[in-house]
């Protein structure tokens, strides 16, 4: 069964840094690409960043560049989201999204979604 589970969101003021991971249970998401997205209330579920198989880093949300990377943790088998200089809107729920190899910003492209974790940037 495929499973992908975040962790690592909370609350952190503005300009703080968070770390969000994506980990999957019973497979490697090496031949994988993986997109980050989140979804403000009231909005639409919007791609942030996505990182594919090859290792090559996709920018979906020109407001996070220059703040937001995305890597692989092989040895943990994880996508890990490093979030810098983080703002009040940024403050959402972000999912991680499973597709073949490479990235796509249609969110139905992606097979699998993990349950979300919630990102409040608040002072």
């Amino acid at each position: 069964q495929v499973q992908l589970v975040e962790s690592g969101g909370g609350l952190v003021q503005p300009g703080g840094s968070l770390r969000l991971s994506c980990a999957a249970s019973g497979f490697t998401l090496d031949y994988y690409a993986i997109g980050w997205f989140r979804q403000a209330p009231g909005k639409e579920r919007e791609g942030v960043l996505c990182i594919s198989s090859s290792d090559a880093t996709t920018y979906y949300a020109d407001s996070v560049k220059g703040r937001f990377t995305i890597s692989r943790d092989k040895s943990k088998n994880t996508v890990d989201l490093q979030m810098n200089s983080l703002k009040p809107e940024d403050s959402a729920v972000y999912y991680c999204a499973m597709r073949p190899r490479f990235c796509r910003v249609v969110k139905t492209d992606y097979q699998y979604w993990g349950q979300g974790t919630q990102v409040t940037v608040s002072s």
